[in-house]
């Protein structure tokens, strides 16, 4: 039930604050009273659009807060699953700038419009004249009929159950997807373990291998120096430390590629 309804720089109404006591209240007045803008700045609250048309001065923001309270409505859970604080006195703000920029809250929190509609679709219903779709809805005749059969309290545990089932069930699906991954996780790691029980790996197997790659991939010039070291050899004309000398500078530029 609505307690309080405040309006701040909306369309024609620059400051109201209304209390509403318990029961039925009845609002009167002329064409062109501002009934209907009450409506309107009463639906932001409940997530309707808005845009910077229905402020009255362009330059501050507007301002509409409505108290309501919701015990026992069998909020619990909605407020529970959108992470909110739920309170048997609840305030729902919707703030527009002069920017166009919209900020909606509940308790103080802020939520995306959906939520606050969702919310305000549980908390009022606003009947325009001669309107009678509501009727219809197959979820308005369950309310009706679990209100005139006093099913509140049946109603409110149900749904704890439900709500209960499901996290059960997605905790049950997460479990599932963590033992799938699992499952693939030990078959990469099996299949790892062959190929290296295949390679049978020896110690120092690595460097070895990469010293022959080494020495491969300088073949040429590992052979280039030594046919050169090889003629110096066996010409005899040279001068015995002159040779070596030579051949002395050819091995030395190939002596890093030997791991010896």
């Amino acid at each position: 039930m609505i307690q309080n309804l405040f309006i701040e720089n909306y369309a024609l109404i620059e400051k109201l604050d209304i209390g509403f006591s318990k029961g039925l209240s009845v609002i009167t007045g002329e064409t062109g009273a501002g009934k209907s803008i009450m409506l309107g700045a009463l639906s932001l609250i409940l997530g309707a659009r808005a845009d910077t048309k229905v402020l009255k001065n362009e330059n501050k923001k507007c301002i509409i807060e409505g108290s309501f309270n919701i015990d026992g409505y069998a909020l619990e859970n909605f407020f529970r699953e959108n992470d909110l604080d739920y309170d048997a006195q609840s305030l729902l703000r919707r703030e527009i700038s002069p920017s166009g920029k919209s900020r909606a809250f509940i308790n103080d929190t802020p939520v995306i419009l959906n939520i606050l509609k969702e919310l305000g679709d549980r908390l009022v219903n606003i009947h325009s004249q001669h309107e009678t779709i509501t009727l219809n809805d197959a979820n308005f005749q369950l309310a009706v009929v679990d209100s005139f059969a006093g099913n509140d309290l049946s109603v409110k545990k149900y749904q704890e159950k439900y709500f209960e089932y499901k996290r059960n069930l997605k905790a049950l699906d997460d479990l599932k997807a963590m033992d799938s991954r699992a499952k693939s996780d030990l078959d990469y790691i099996q299949f790892q373990f062959d190929e290296l029980e295949k390679a049978n790996l020896e110690k120092d197997e690595q460097q070895h291998l990469e010293n022959e790659l080494k020495v491969l991939s300088h073949a040429e010039e590992i052979k280039t120096s030594m046919l050169e070291v090889s003629k110096k050899l066996e010409n005899a004309d040279f001068n015995i430390l002159d040779l070596l000398t030579d051949v002395q500078r050819a091995l030395l530029k190939i002596a890093s590629y030997s791991p010896i």
